[in-house]
């Protein structure tokens, strides 16, 4: 699997974006797919998953009730629409596929295929 991510950008606190991550593959909607974010300086942390079908999603407690995690297999491609951003948003978004649910779901050894990144700069 391939993973290619888009949408990142400049913009203001209380903006919004929509990243999007294309899938190569024909086995895509059988993963999980993830979103991590890694700001400068720091370790890559934990933003949403949905699980292979779609029906189940876990959210970062830091993004909840301003993230949503979707995914479009007919397209291969999963979403992060992000919405109410706030400065600390500011990272390079990666994308990433795999096979484990639950726990794992949350952590970066979790996926097997990561996109390049996108980043995301929210000014104050």
């Amino acid at each position: 699997v391939q993973l290619q991510a888009s949408g990142g950008g400049l913009v203001q606190a209380g903006g919004s974006l929509r990243l999007s991550c294309a899938a190569s593959g024909r086995t895509f909607s059988s993963y999980n797919m993830g979103w991590f974010r890694q700001a400068p300086g720091k370790e890559r942390e934990f933003v949403a998953a949905i699980s292979w079908r779609g029906g189940t999603t876990f959210v970062a407690d830091s993004v909840k009730g301003r993230f949503t995690i979707s995914k479009d297999n007919a397209k291969n491609t999963v979403f992060l629409q992000m919405n109410s951003l706030k400065p600390e948003d500011t990272a390079v978004y990666y994308c990433a596929a795999g096979r484990q649910w639950g726990a794992q779901a949350m952590v970066v050894t979790g996926y097997d295929y990561w996109g390049q990144g996108t980043l995301v700069t929210v000014s104050s």
